[in-house]
């Protein structure tokens, strides 16, 4: 499912909802993927493909899907017992709207 959520991620992409390019790295559990997003384009690739994202973020795949699928927004509870781990949270705010999310 997570496979299926990346591999789509460009026909959900919504132009123009960023307004700097921005590039994520998440590892959920053994899944590792780099996501680059412009303005006008989203770039997936599987593993670290950038030296230093501006924005990581690890969880479970279950977590990403509850988020992704269920619309659950982490809160500062999810933050502080590890559940969601960010060094860019905001940015994570970013990268939902990039997809409608």
């Amino acid at each position: 499912m997570i496979e299926e959520i990346f591999a789509t991620l460009s026909q959900s992409f919504v132009p123009k909802a960023l307004s700097q390019p921005k590039s994520f790295y998440f590892s959920l559990g053994d899944i590792k993927k780099t996501v680059e997003l412009s303005s006008d384009s989203c770039r997936v690739t599987d593993g670290k493909a950038v030296e230093n994202a501006d924005c990581v973020c690890k969880t479970s795949p279950e977590f990403f899907l509850r988020i992704w699928q269920e619309n659950y927004r982490p809160g500062m509870k999810d933050f502080m017992t590890g559940t969601i781990k960010s060094n860019n949270p905001t940015a994570l705010q970013d990268f939902l709207r990039s997809f409608g999310k």
